[in-house]
């Protein structure tokens, strides 16, 4: 088996928690790293979510930590036809907890993930983000447990 651990660090980008308002995003520093993943853990819908009720995951990246702008295609594997930095859309009934994974390959030092919610939500959603950075420039990376 081969050692995935000591190259990479996890960091939370939206804490677990249920929400039914957007996020107060916090920035992600990738200085070190050459790769970044970034995974979405989200439980059962608190509605039955629809193209007026919905939550949207709003990627930007930023230079400075001051300029954000919105991720593009060429800037994400995993996932494609983003606009305005959507990576995820949740628009139809969401039954079952599941985690989603995208790839950031953008030149940007900073990373931000907003849930951006639309409409009414009389009941929270379980929500969490964690990027993965990896491939730091100095390997091995500390354990985090």
């Amino acid at each position: 088996m081969k050692d995935m651990h000591s190259e990479m660090t996890a960091v939370a980008a939206l804490g677990a928690a249920v929400l039914a308002a957007d996020n107060t995003p916090v920035a992600i520093d990738l200085q070190g790293y050459n790769a970044a993943e970034i995974l979405l853990n989200i439980g059962i819908g608190g509605i039955t979510f629809d193209a007026t009720n919905k939550v949207e995951f709003v990627l930007t990246h930023s230079d400075d930590n001051t300029t954000y702008t919105n991720v593009a295609d060429a800037d994400m594997l995993g996932v494609s036809g983003i606009s305005n930095g959507i990576i995820k859309s949740l628009v139809a009934a969401h039954a079952a907890a599941a985690v989603y994974r995208s790839g950031y390959i953008g030149n940007k030092r900073y990373l931000k993930i907003l849930a951006n919610f639309s409409g009414t939500h009389g009941a929270g959603t379980p929500i969490a983000a964690t990027v993965l950075k990896s491939e730091g420039h100095d390997s091995p990376q500390s354990n985090q447990a």
